[in-house]
């Protein structure tokens, strides 16, 4: 619901939700290695909230595959 709430209700095609998707995964990979020696400056600090983010998009496909096939 905070998804629809901050973006609305969005509907892309598969390769434009694969491209949000991996790029809130590399969020996550920059948060997981902020304390190693080659971190690249990042906004993406707080793990917990990228996580969640993740999850965000990742229901966000699915309710659109569902809807997309009725059988599910």
């Amino acid at each position: 619901m905070a998804q629809n709430a901050k973006w609305g209700l969005q509907r892309h095609d598969y390769p434009f939700w694969l491209t949000i998707l991996v790029e809130e995964v590399g969020e996550v990979s920059q948060a997981m290695q902020k304390d190693c020696t080659s971190y690249k400056n990042s906004d993406a600090s707080d793990l917990y909230k990228e996580l969640i983010q993740v999850a965000a998009v990742a229901v966000a496909i699915a309710e659109q595959v569902k809807e997309n096939d009725a059988t599910l």
